[in-house]
């Protein structure tokens, strides 16, 4: 990871019922503050904490391109995605701290 990367992401819950898609320029930073719950939004409410998939951009344009388009995409089309990098839903926080 390196600072000038940027970052499409999806987080979901405990369950995995319920998913989320952000885009960051500091990955660890922002599922940091996901995990505990500094912005009382969306992700508190629902407690969607858990990193099951990322993507790394070397310019901010193209992360947002990519974040708008898997935001589009039918649950079922995000969840295969998911499926194909992480089939167990594991938690890549830790991945991420190394």
């Amino acid at each position: 990871m390196k600072l000038e990367d940027y970052y499409v992401y999806i987080l979901t819950n405990k369950t995995n019922s319920v998913l989320y898609i952000g885009m960051t320029n500091d990955l660890k930073i922002r599922i940091f503050e996901h995990k505990n719950h500094l912005f009382g939004r969306f992700t508190d409410k629902y407690n969607v904490t858990k990193l099951v998939y990322f993507e790394v951009f070397l310019d901010a344009e193209n992360a947002i391109i990519r974040e708008k388009q898997i935001k589009n995409w039918h649950r079922d089309w995000k969840l295969s995605q998911i499926s194909k990098i992480n089939p167990n839903f594991n938690d890549l926080y830790k991945e991420i701290l190394q």
